[in-house]
């Protein structure tokens, strides 16, 4: 995925970025390290493709559960 305008506000300056990144579910923080997304300087827009959304899940306390549940299956 290459993104060159950014689909919030239109600029041009979207880059990829590869930073920490730090999620909140229900008052739980979790980090991502070294994860890499598009980010807009202008409007802080952030976009994420296919494998930083599975890293993002993989750590997130709101897919715990359900990671339980399937290995009970």
């Amino acid at each position: 995925m290459n993104i060159t305008v950014c689909p919030s506000c239109g600029s041009k300056r979207i880059r990829k970025v590869r930073r920490n990144w730090t999620g909140d579910f229900r008052g739980q923080l979790y980090r991502v390290p070294n994860l890499e997304y598009f980010a807009c300087p202008d409007c802080q827009e952030k976009v994420y493709d296919r494998q930083a959304m599975h890293r993002i899940e993989a750590r997130s306390p709101a897919f715990a559960k359900s990671k339980v549940e399937k290995r009970s299956a």
